[in-house]
């Protein structure tokens, strides 16, 4: 007889399964969707022995962590699309964030209303990092050059012409930066 190996899974049963996202929740922000995409997880490096079905006690215990509080998509879609925007981030690029962490337009509302209206405040601190169009420490005047500045502002999600029209202003032009925000609204 050959010897057989045990299985080096483990086990997981439905309160396991709980005691897992209990700790999810008390050690980080998430959505309803990005928990059960970690509990699916869990399910599937573990050997289920649990006689109810693994997806549906996945989906019963998701439900129980919205019901009590520990996951609130409106709220995890505020915090997420603050600190996108705080480090920079446009309005797309938060959308896209969003629909990736499972959150549903109605929940999001909210937080792409706060990036719209901190779109100027956001693209100046993208510039800035960057070190793009008035905090540059020279004028790039290469056309190449200033398109792939624009596509770096594209791909953090903003809006093109926004983008241009900081690229326009020249480095250390205070006035232009003010005509700007003035134009803009005033963030």
């Amino acid at each position: 007889m050959a010897n057989r190996r045990p299985s080096s899974r483990r086990t997981l049963d439905a309160a396991r399964l709980h005691e897992l996202a209990l700790a999810y929740v008390a050690r980080f922000a998430t959505s309803r969707a990005k928990l059960g995409r970690y509990l699916s997880r869990k399910i599937g490096e573990s050997e289920w022995t649990d006689p109810r079905d693994a997806m549906a006690a996945c989906a019963e215990i998701v439900a129980k962590m919205d019901q009590l509080g520990f996951v609130d998509d409106r709220q995890y879609a505020a915090m997420r699309g603050a600190a996108m925007t705080r480090r920079g981030l446009g309005a797309r690029r938060i959308k896209a964030q969003l629909w990736v962490d499972g959150i549903d337009e109605a929940d999001a509302g909210e937080a792409m209303e706060s990036a719209a209206a901190a779109a100027l405040g956001s693209a100046l601190g993208f510039a800035r990092r960057r070190r793009f169009g008035p905090f540059a420490a020279a004028r790039a005047d290469d056309p190449g050059l200033r398109e792939k500045q624009v596509a770096a502002f594209v791909r953090a999600g903003h809006a093109p012409g926004l983008a241009r029209r900081i690229l326009a202003i020249a480095p250390g032009d205070a006035d232009a930066l003010a005509a700007l925000d003035a134009e803009m609204g005033g963030d």
